[in-house]
């Protein structure tokens, strides 16, 4: 049986995160970014809000998987190296290993610890398949060894995460992606779409209350990173559809005035006073697809669930 490798590019500079966390607290517009929610604990978090029954995105991404296997592994074709950004547990990258049969499977997340379990674990299900762990921050830029680039390179963005980012960040990371793509290579993503607020909005502030601990858990991974002193009681969680921007928006919201301290600086935040902690932009089909030909991406398909709530792109060179 092969054994995964692991490579860990990205090595965190303690004062850079506390001064970048520092410079959104004292914003304007206060605001702090949302690779910051996904400590350990937030993870976790996070993927008990895939299985609430208000999170659409992940049940509905993985029903399109699954029905239209056969013509997505038609489209990207067998036999590539399957690289999947932010592979967390490495799940649905492996749903899809007996219909894209990868000659190698490459799984990418800020910290290769978040991935060596899944991978020592999935090596043992497929024991022939080559693997690789790559940590690297690619939400700041998208490095690759040039070693796991060969052969032709499919890769796997699930999760509706390209929503995080502006559309023109999103064109540029997407212009990233295609600079990676050789000849038959290409970008299989997961996209969710516009819809009305009465559905979007619990999907971010869900009755259980699971959100709202997730984006409060925010803050004491601030205190942790930056020494700053928040309380969780002083706050409560705020999501919101912002019809104009064709997003959601995550805040935490001020109970009362308070005063945050941290070395070197404080903020004080009156009632009502909110800090923005993340977006996540909902996508017209048409429209994301000019995004994709922005980004250098010569041709698309696509694939929806029969209420059109989210998409499946395959966007190759």
């Amino acid at each position: 049986m092969l054994q995964p490798q692991f490579q860990q590019l990205f090595r965190s500079d303690g004062s850079a995160v506390r001064a970048e966390l520092a410079a959104g607290l004292g914003a304007p517009q206060p605001a702090i970014a949302p690779k910051f929610l996904y400590d350990a604990l937030g993870s976790r978090l996070f993927e008990a809000i895939t299985e609430l029954p208000e999170y659409y995105p992940t049940r509905t991404e993985r029903a399109i998987l699954h029905d239209h296997a056969t013509a997505i592994a038609h489209a990207v074709g067998r036999g590539a190296t399957f690289i999947d950004l932010g592979a967390g547990n490495c799940e649905k990258a492996a749903r899809l290993f007996e219909f894209l049969q990868p000659q190698r499977y490459v799984a990418v997340d800020i910290s290769v610890d978040f991935v060596r379990q899944a991978l020592g674990l999935l090596q043992q299900r497929y024991p022939e398949l080559p693997m690789t762990g790559i940590g690297v921050d690619f939400s700041a830029a998208l490095r690759l060894p040039p070693e796991v680039l060969e052969p032709r390179c499919a890769f796997f963005y699930p999760g509706s995460s390209i929503g995080n980012f502006t559309p023109a960040d999103a064109v540029a990371f997407l212009r990233q992606v295609r600079a990676c793509c050789d000849d038959g290579g290409g970008l299989l993503i997961g996209v969710d779409l516009v819809k009305p607020r009465q559905i979007v909005e619990p999907a971010y502030d869900d009755a259980l209350g699971v959100t709202a601990a997730f984006n409060l858990n925010l803050l004491l991974n601030v205190n942790r990173l930056l020494g700053a002193d928040f309380r969780t009681t002083d706050w409560h969680h705020v999501g919101l559809w912002n019809e104009t921007e064709s997003r959601i928006e995550m805040h935490l919201e001020a109970r009362h005035d308070v005063v945050a301290r941290w070395p070197g600086g404080e903020r004080r935040f009156g009632a009502g006073d909110r800090i923005h902690t993340e977006n996540s932009y909902k996508h017209r089909p048409d429209d994301f697809e000019v995004l994709l030909r922005d980004a250098g991406f010569a041709r698309t398909l696509r694939w929806s669930d029969e209420r059109g709530w989210f998409a499946v792109f395959w966007a190759c060179v």
